[in-house]
């Protein structure tokens, strides 16, 4: 009953027994960041119990571009190719008709579109989907965080296959040699994050799961970051057996202590063109200032070394003008009281001349202003 049914569809679905060559899929977008994995889905769903004999990975960067081989896989074997050697890996179940690539540390020239060919055991069709590719810039593995304050760790695994997550873990290291600590753990089985219980891990109540896990989502918020939260975080979403990590950095900046700030100090820093006009003016009057009084001091020390000049000038000459003066007026006093020693000797001389003889004890008594009238009368 189900063989009429499988002939029936698998026409249908593969296309491929009434001539067509290839059968080719809808291109789904995918956007990465620098750094990040990207798992670029290639499944060929079928009936058909024949298995994969070849599965080809080309990559091209534009219309005009040459392709380029990615990987291949042949006679149960995986070979990376060219640029992409150590950075691929077939991560999709074979027997499954299952050959998705994964794409770690993706880099910008990564850009362009994927085409995947998987053909199958004695069958002409080839199975073809592309997947364009988008890469943008590197998102942030170090975070500078102040101590009290919330913040976000991204973690998001890229994919064009909703497969399922089975498992999100979020661990906590403070060095190389620390010991880890889980700070969140999610499992599908119980639908609710899970985290260490209470009295057991320090991040209990403090970690919240923000990401939409449907979409491979496990990003977390940390509330009231402490000084001993720094460290490296780890995330690691398990898809099966496939597992995507990514480390994050995280800074903790401790608060400065508030200090009291006046109206002035809380204007902005910037200024206006009014406050610019006043401070150029400010600083071109004080050096006007500082110029003048500089000639002023320059001009008052001239004046004083100067007169100190002159000085020794001037006493020289008062000395000058003090000696004659004093030399004159010293001569003038001696010959006044030379001449008067002269002429008192003289006059007394005189007297004796003119009184030869000697007076009488009569006359000595009498007073001399008698005598003059005595000689007087002589002549």
């Amino acid at each position: 009953m189900f063989c009429p049914l499988n002939l029936i569809l698998m026409p249908m679905l593969l296309g491929c027994s009434w001539g067509l060559d290839d059968l080719i899929v809808s291109s789904p977008e995918l956007t990465v960041h620098v750094g990040d994995p990207a798992l670029m889905g290639c499944v060929f769903r079928s009936t058909a119990e024949k298995r994969v004999t070849k599965v080809d990975w080309m990559f091209s960067s534009g219309k005009d571009a040459k392709d380029e081989y990615v990987l291949y896989y042949y006679a149960n074997l995986s070979v990376p190719v060219g640029r992409f050697k150590n950075r691929v890996h077939l991560v999709g179940d074979i027997w499954d008709k299952d050959g998705s690539l994964l794409l770690q540390d993706v880099e910008e020239a990564d850009q362009g579109t994927y085409t995947c060919e998987i053909r199958l055991e004695m069958e002409s069709l080839v199975f073809k989907r592309e997947v364009v590719l988008h890469v943008i810039p590197e998102e942030p593995r170090e975070l500078m965080v102040h101590a009290g304050d919330p913040t976000q760790m991204g973690c998001v695994f890229q994919s064009t296959e909703q497969k399922r997550v089975t498992n999100i873990t979020w661990t906590f290291s403070s060095g190389e040699r620390a010991k880890e600590e889980i700070v969140l753990h999610y499992n599908t089985r119980l639908s609710i994050p899970v985290g260490y219980p209470q009295n057991w891990g320090r991040f209990q109540n403090r970690v919240n799961l923000v990401g939409d896990v449907s979409r491979h989502d496990g990003s977390i918020m940390l509330q009231g970051v402490k000084e001993s939260d720094g460290g490296n975080y780890t995330c690691s979403i398990h898809l099966g057996s496939l597992v995507f990590r990514k480390t994050i950095v995280l800074h903790v900046i401790m608060k400065e202590p508030q200090t009291l700030v006046t109206p002035m100090a809380q204007r902005p820093g910037i200024l206006d063109d009014n406050q610019l006009v006043i401070i150029v003016g400010i600083i071109c009057t004080t050096v006007l200032l500082l110029t003048i009084l500089i000639l002023i001091m320059k001009r008052t020390h001239g004046n004083k070394s100067l007169e100190s000049s002159l000085t020794p000038v001037k006493n020289l000459e008062n000395t000058k003008k003090a000696n004659p003066e004093k030399h004159v007026y010293t001569s003038i006093a001696v010959r006044e009281v030379i001449e008067e020693e002269e002429s008192s000797e003289k006059s007394e001389a005189t007297y004796m001349t003119m009184h030869p003889v000697r007076p009488s004890l009569r006359a000595a008594q009498t007073s001399p202003a008698r005598r003059l009238p005595q000689t007087e009368q002589g002549f």
